[in-house]
């Protein structure tokens, strides 16, 4: 009888360690965009999102990142093509979501442009909204900044460039001779606009976590300088890196080294936005 009683309690309390850990366990997803999302690593590829290696920073044993930021997104397709849906189904209370949009909403094709203070607060609303819904914790993020030094065009005060002409999924394969020609100054530009302030329009109204991104990123890039701040992106010169071996000029995308440094930087503030989550960060 006593060994039964043993074999018993021994079973309870297991079932109650299992559940106890489980408990433990808090999911934290991304929605987003190529700078946030997961890349193909075959052959030495070395691009990466910020959201792929935003695990090496949370103790895994406690917090999981999910990440389902896609290449060219923007706000609007990615509730179009139902990528929002597959999140709310896997979405379970206490849960954390991650929003980060702004690079492809700017674009003007119809399958993908959003308008600031409109259409795009309309969308960051609804994935705050439908978060709370399902038991969720929403943090709004702006995007990350382009690096864009390029001197500004005498006539308008802005960017030669211009933040219409920049096509983040063409720089993928644009190869370094292929590159915009443009002189550089020592000041970043910025390309965002009203993309980069609408994320934190929407959090005060409803009350919700904010990450400025593009503030850390800007400080980030602008404090390496001109030179530097090419080692966190996919530029590269020809025979420089063999998965590319034409060499890239990419000022948007983020090579090993930038992805972890901007994962580092989110993964502070995170924490310091919610101090709960320092508990697990590594």
């Amino acid at each position: 009888m006593k060994t039964l009683r043993a074999i018993a309690f021994a079973a309870v309390a297991m079932l109650m360690l299992t559940a106890a850990t489980e408990q433990k366990m808090t999911t934290i997803f991304i929605i987003g965009d190529s700078t946030a999302a997961n890349k193909d690593t075959t052959g030495g590829k070395q691009e990466r999102g910020w959201g792929m290696v935003l695990q090496e920073y949370f103790d895994v044993d406690y917090i999981r990142i999910d990440n389902h930021a896609v290449n060219g997104r923007s706000s609007k397709s990615f509730i179009d093509e139902g990528r929002w849906d597959k999140v709310l189904e896997k979405m379970q209370p206490g849960d954390y979501v991650i929003i980060q949009f702004g690079h492809n909403d700017e674009k003007p094709k119809a399958d993908r442009h959003t308008d600031p203070g409109s259409t795009f607060d309309y969308n960051l609303a609804r994935f705050v909204r439908e978060t709370r819904e399902h038991g969720g914790i929403p943090i709004l993020m702006n995007c990350v900044v382009r690096r864009n030094f390029f001197v500004p065009a005498p006539s308008s005060g802005q960017s030669s460039l211009g933040a219409g002409a920049l096509d983040d999924e063409l720089l993928r394969t644009t190869t370094f001779k292929d590159g915009v020609k443009m002189i550089e100054g020592d000041t970043l530009v910025d390309t965002h606009g009203l993309y980069a302030v609408a994320p934190r329009d929407v959090a005060q109204r409803m009350n919700c976590h904010f990450i400025d991104a593009n503030r850390i990123t800007h400080d980030l890039e602008q404090g390496l300088g001109r030179e530097a701040s090419k080692k966190l992106h996919m530029w590269f010169l020809p025979g420089e890196e063999p998965s590319v071996p034409q060499g890239r000029q990419d000022n948007t995308h983020y090579n090993v080294y930038g992805a972890h440094r901007v994962a580092s930087l989110l993964a502070d503030a995170l924490c310091q936005e919610i101090p709960l989550l320092s508990k697990y960060r590594k």
